[in-house]
């Protein structure tokens, strides 16, 4: 089983040195389109990261402060 991930890691090594560069153009709509797409993917990861770390610590902030009532209510 290891001699065959040996041999495709090999093979694919080897494709990827021996190719040669793409002499190709990105024009403007399709490079902005991708760099819009890159960004909007770092935007999701990074608000699911703070989305993931801020509401429990949020959560626990509340709990530990008690809400104080609101002006006109009474402490009944």
């Amino acid at each position: 089983m290891r001699n065959v991930a040996y041999a495709i890691l090999t093979v694919l090594l080897l494709a990827t040195l021996g190719a040669s560069p793409a002499d190709a153009y990105v024009g403007p709509g399709a490079g902005l389109s991708a760099l819009g797409s890159l960004l909007s993917l770092f935007a999701a990861i990074g608000l699911g990261i703070v989305g993931f770390i801020w509401y429990p610590i949020r959560r626990l902030l509340r709990r530990s402060h008690p809400q104080k009532p609101a002006a006109g209510e009474s402490n009944k």
